[in-house]
């Protein structure tokens, strides 16, 4: 009869359970707002319980879920800060957070939520109304003394994060700012404000590093995704614009010593009725800043006034720059797989810089139309290749 195996020792049985409770599998902490004061009828001010569950959740040694049920719960400004004790902190949003009315309570704060600091944050569904239309008809009425206005959700010196099936409606600014970031994963989200909404980026990414979006609608009153100095190894796909200003890398050489932009990919993408499509917008003067190594594949233009555009002469108001050249170098531009329409007869505009004349486009299979008849390309100090169907006529 065979013998039966010896029993554990207590030291071998602690070390297994010390090794399961470390595991992925272990459960996360449980925080609910509602524990710490939350109240989910769109007036009692939620947010010193939102700052709380926060505490509680990153001083966790595991890894934590900050739960947000249904309901609308109103908030001022929050800062989600880290470093936390731990990499792992998932806030799951099932209801509405809700800015004050008055557009002067967060409107010189800059943000609204702010995560600084933290390592593997999931922030997962819920809808963020920034309740932005007073601001925007203040900017509009042409007055001035209106604030700059707050972003409604920011992420600042982070790494490893997620935004899945986020909804951010009416920010008075932009509505979500990855800003020296690494490893950001944005997916599902839904970007909404009325098309002559001020300032109101979608989603803005600067100073970062290896940020994918996917997935995601956005119609606004600014750029749908804008691209600032310091961005790298980007990637943008199947994504719906518009209305809004377009795709837009810039505007970049503001700052006579700025980092560049680099391998950025948009593809699958549709622009439709919006202001522009694929653009690169650079200031009018001297700047260390480059854009190198784009992508743009597979794009549908729906009524776009300016499908593809290069514009190294920004110079908002006259103001120092007239007369100055752009000193951002733009190289290894790629085009491939473009058509619809355009709301213009010119389709097609690159103005670059005399002083870096952009080098190194590639134009392949484009077919743009206007009014059912093909458009027009306008090239000034711009040099590269067409290949394959190209329409309008380059004039590389």
């Amino acid at each position: 009869m065979a013998s039966l195996p010896p029993p554990m020792s207590p030291l071998l049985l602690t070390l297994l359970s010390i090794i399961f409770l470390a595991s992925p599998s272990a459960k996360a902490a449980q925080f609910s707002v509602l524990s710490y004061g939350a109240k989910p009828d769109g007036k009692t001010d939620s947010t010193k319980a939102f700052a709380a569950a926060w505490s509680q959740a990153c001083a966790s040694t595991g890894p934590a879920t900050i739960s947000v049920p249904k309901g609308s719960f109103s908030l001022r400004q929050v800062k989600f800060q880290g470093p936390c004790k731990n990499n792992a902190i998932m806030v799951r949003i099932d209801g509405t957070l809700v800015a004050p009315s008055n557009y002067g309570v967060l409107g010189s704060a800059q943000n609204w939520l702010i995560f600084e600091h933290v390592n593997g944050v999931t922030l997962s569904g819920g809808t963020l109304d920034g309740q932005g239309a007073g601001l925007w008809s203040c900017k509009n009425s042409g007055k001035g003394h209106c604030p700059k206005g707050a972003t409604s959700l920011e992420f600042s010196n982070s790494k490893n994060i997620a935004i899945t099936g986020l909804a951010s409606l009416n920010s008075q600014m932009f509505h979500i700012v990855i800003n020296g970031c690494q490893n950001v994963k944005l997916q599902g989200v839904k970007v909404s404000a009325d098309g002559n909404s001020p300032n109101t980026d979608g989603i803005h990414v600067q100073s970062s590093t290896a940020v994918t979006i996917l997935n995601s609608r956005i119609g606004t009153g600014d750029d749908c995704v804008s691209i600032g100095p310091g961005t790298s190894n980007l990637w943008i796909e199947n994504v719906a614009c518009g209305p809004g200003h377009g795709i837009s890398i810039g505007s970049l050489g503001k700052e006579s010593q700025e980092a560049g932009v680099r391998d950025v990919t948009v593809k699958t993408t549709t622009f439709t009725g919006t202001e522009n499509g694929l653009r690169i917008k650079t200031w009018g003067r001297p700047s260390s800043g480059f854009a190198t190594n784009i992508l743009f594949q597979h794009i549908v233009m729906n009524n776009v006034k300016n499908p593809i555009l290069i514009d190294q002469n920004y110079c908002p108001g006259n103001k120092n720059c007239p007369g100055q050249a752009s000193g951002v170098k733009i190289s290894d531009v790629t085009y491939q797989d473009i058509h619809g329409t355009s709301a213009t007869e010119l389709a097609v505009k690159f103005d670059c810089s005399r002083k870096y004349p952009c080098t190194g486009i590639k134009l392949q299979d484009v077919k743009l139309t206007y009014d059912n008849k093909p458009a027009e390309a306008s090239c000034i100090n711009a040099g590269g290749v067409a290949s394959g169907m190209v329409q309008p006529t380059s004039c590389l």
